[in-house]
């Protein structure tokens, strides 16, 4: 089995158990639904130049971000920030589980996990 591939499945388990855990917390599925695809809106950078589109689509997919809104979440005890997370978390495994890394300032389709064909 080639790594590519055991870096594929790591992250759809990663997925997997993120659904899970939103399904356990008895979040709304149309949210989830709804907001799965949201992440992405930080490829509008990339109007701008591959460099600008770079730093804002990494922004939006790195662990950084939700991770901060985790902590907030559950400092705060309030849920929309921990729905939030686990919806952002489950776009970036499912990206990553796709080929879809963060991404390189020179070129949309090179990430750190891949050339994208």
């Amino acid at each position: 089995m080639s790594l590519r591939k055991i870096i594929s499945i790591e992250y759809i388990l990663a997925f997997i158990i993120t659904v899970s855990f939103y399904g356990h917390l008895n979040f709304p599925w149309l949210y989830f639904i709804v907001f799965l695809l949201l992440p992405d809106i930080t490829m509008v950078g990339y109007l701008i130049n591959t460099k600008i589109g770079a730093l804002f689509y990494n922004m939006g997919h790195s662990f950084v971000l939700p991770a901060i809104l985790m902590v907030i979440g559950l400092l705060t005890t309030t849920s929309i920030p921990l729905m939030a997370t686990l919806i952002w978390l489950a776009h970036i495994f499912l990206d990553r589980a796709l080929g879809y890394g963060l991404k390189y300032d020179d070129a949309f389709k090179k990430t750190h996990l891949q050339q994208i064909a």
